[in-house]
C-alpha cells in the first residue's frame, strides 16, 4: 500500500446505513477549476490544509486514477453535461459553444429535469460563457453567476430551502485558476496572495526537471503562447513560490466548500443525497518546467473525486480504478438519477463500483484524453491510459510517441518509447488510439484503406 492509500485510510470510518436513500436521490455536484489530485492534504500532501476537503474523502469514497477528458476547462466540462468527446462537439477550446447540430436536450440539465428533477446551477458554467445563461438555460435554474465571492452563500440558500423535488445542485468554483493571473503578475480577482516568503514555499517536484526524450512540441506551444506560459525564464526559487500561491488559492476554495458542506449537515441532508466533489482539469504545479493545462502530463489530468453517497456508505474507501470525469461522470449521473444517456454517448458509470466499494472489482480497462492546445499553433494530442501504461501521441514534433510505465513512473521521467524491447507494446496502444480515433471521427484522421500502402505507427 503506497503513502497516499495509507494516509487515506487513517480517515476510514465505520458508519450505519440502515436509511437506504430514494429512488431519485438529491446530486450535488462541486466543481473546482485547474485543482491537480494530489493538491488536498488528504492525499498526504503537507504543503496545504483542506480540512473541509478531507472531510468529503472521510465520509466518501475516493479514486486515485480519475482524469479528465480534456486538460482545459470548456472542453472538460461540454464533455462532463453532455457525455461526449470534444472533438466530437466541435468544442475543443475555450469559448466554443455548443454546436447548433447537437440536440440540447441531451444536455444533463434537460436529461435530469425529464426524470422529475429540479436542476440548478451556481457558478462556472464555460460552455461557451462563463456563466450559465440566463435564457435556455440547458434545463438548470441559475441562482448565481460565476464568480467565488457569494456562490456558496447562494448554494447555502437553496439548501436551507425545503425541496418539493430531488434536486441535481451544481457549484462551480473558479478557483484555484487564478494561478494563471498570479503567473501573468495581475490582479487575482478574489484576492491577492500578499507577499510570499522563499523560506515559506515549498519545496520542488521530484519530476521539476523534463524527461530528456519529452514530445519538443509541448515546448514549442509554450513559445507560442506567452499570455499562457509567462514562465520560460522561472528560476527555481520562482516555480516554488508558484507552488505556494496554487496552495493558498486551493486552501481558498476549501474554505468556501466548508460552508456547503456545513449547511448539508444542519439540514440532515446525507440520508437520502450524493455529493460528487472534482475538477475540470489540474495544473502543471512546476512539474517538468509546467504551468497551467492543455498538456497531457499526469499533474493537469488526474483530478481529484470523491463521491459519497446517501448515509455515506462505504465512507473512507479508497478505489484505483480508472474512470474519466468527463463521460464518465455524465453516464454516472445518469445512472443515479434514472435517466438514459444520450444515444451516442460512450461513458461507462462507476455507480454499481461505488455502491459496492471494492478495489478489485473489474471495471473498464482503459480511458482516452485528448487535448488541444489553446489559442498557440493548435498542436493536437491523445492519450491511452490504464492501470499499468500511458501512452501519449501528439501530432507533430520530435518523441510525440510518449510511454510511460505509470506504475514505477507517475512523474513520467522516462519515455519508454524510444526503447525496441516496448515495441509490442507501443504497438498494442497505438491499435487502440487509432481504432477510438476512427471510431470517434477525430478530424484529420484516415481510414487505413484509404491510406494507401505505407502507414506510419502511431500516425494519426
Amino acid at each position: 500500500m503506497n503513502q497516499t492509500l495509507k494516509y487515506l485510510s487513517l480517515l476510514s470510518c465505520t458508519l450505519p446505513f440502515d436509511i437506504a436513500a430514494e429512488t431519485h436521490p438529491n446530486i450535488i455536484y462541486i466543481c473546482t477549476d485547474q485543482q491537480t489530485a494530489s493538491a488536498m492534504s488528504c492525499m498526504g500532501n503537507t504543503d496545504l490544509n483542506t480540512p473541509n476537503l478531507d472531510r468529503i474523502a472521510k465520509d466518501g469514497i475516493v479514486f486515485t486514477n480519475a482524469y479528465c477528458t480534456s486538460p482545459l476547462s470548456g472542453p472538460s466540462r461540454a464533455s462532463m453535461f453532455t457525455g461526449l468527446y470534444a472533438h466530437e462537439l466541435g468544442c475543443s477550446k475555450n469559448g466554443t459553444p455548443l454546436p447548433e447540430s447537437y440536440d440540447k436536450r441531451g444536455v444533463l440539465g434537460n436529461k435530469l429535469t425529464e426524470v422529475g428533477y429540479e436542476c440548478v446551477y451556481a457558478g462556472k458554467w464555460h460552455v461557451n460563457t462563463a456563466s450559465m445563461p440566463t435564457t435556455n438555460p440547458f434545463g438548470f435554474k441559475v441562482i448565481a453567476p460565476v464568480s467565488d465571492n457569494g456562490l456558496a452563500e447562494a448554494v447555502v440558500k437553496y439548501l436551507d430551502t425545503s425541496h418539493d423535488k430531488p434536486f441535481f445542485l451544481v457549484a462551480g468554483y473558479e478557483n484555484p485558476h487564478n494561478v494563471c493571473e498570479y503567473a501573468r503578475q495581475q490582479n487575482l480577482p478574489y484576492g491577492n496572495i500578499g507577499d510570499i516568503r522563499l523560506e515559506d514555499c515549498p519545496s520542488l517536484p521530484a519530476n521539476f526537471a523534463k524527461n530528456p526524450y519529452d514530445a519538443d512540441v509541448i515546448d514549442f506551444e509554450k513559445r507560442q503562447n506567452y499570455l499562457a506560459y509567462p514562465t520560460r525564464n522561472y528560476t527555481p526559487e520562482d516555480w516554488r513560490k508558484y507552488r505556494y500561491a496554487y496552495y493558498r488559492l486551493v486552501e481558498k476554495v476549501d474554505k468556501e466548500i466548508g460552508k456547503i458542506m456545513d449547511a448539508v449537515d444542519r439540514n440532515n441532508l446525507w440520508e437520502n443525497t450524493i455529493i460528487i466533489f472534482s475538477s475540470d482539469h489540474g495544473d502543471g504545479v512546476g512539474a517538468h518546467h509546467w504551468n497551467q493545462k492543455s498538456v497531457l502530463y499526469e499533474e493537469t489530468t488526474n483530478v481529484p473525486m470523491i463521491v459519497t453517497l446517501p448515509g455515506k456508505k462505504n465512507a473512507g474507501k479508497v478505489l484505483p480504478q480508472i474512470i474519466n470525469n468527463g463521460i464518465d461522470f455524465y453516464t454516472t449521473i445518469c445512472d443515479f438519477a434514472g435517466a438514459e444517456p444520450t444515444e451516442g454517448t460512450c461513458g461507462v458509470s462507476y455507480k454499481e463500483l461505488v455502491e459496492k466499494a471494492d478495489p478489485n472489482m473489474d471495471h473498464q480497462s482503459y480511458i482516452i484524453e485528448e487535448t488541444e492546445f489553446d489559442r498557440g499553433a493548435n498542436s493536437n494530442g491523445w492519450c491511452v491510459h490504464d492501470n499499468n501504461y500511458k501512452y501519449v501521441l501528439y501530432d507533430k514534433g520530435n518523441y510525440r510517441e510518449q510511454l510511460f510505465n505509470i506504475q514505477k513512473d507517475k512523474g513520467e521521467m522516462c519515455n519508454l518509447a524510444i526503447q525496441s524491447k516496448y515495441k509490442n507494446t507501443l504497438q498494442k496502444y497505438r491499435t487502440i488510439l487509432y481504432d477510438w480515433q476512427i471510431r470517434t471521427k477525430v478530424p484529420g484522421v484516415i481510414p487505413k484503406e484509404q491510406r494507401g500502402r505505407t502507414i506510419v505507427p502511431g500516425k494519426p
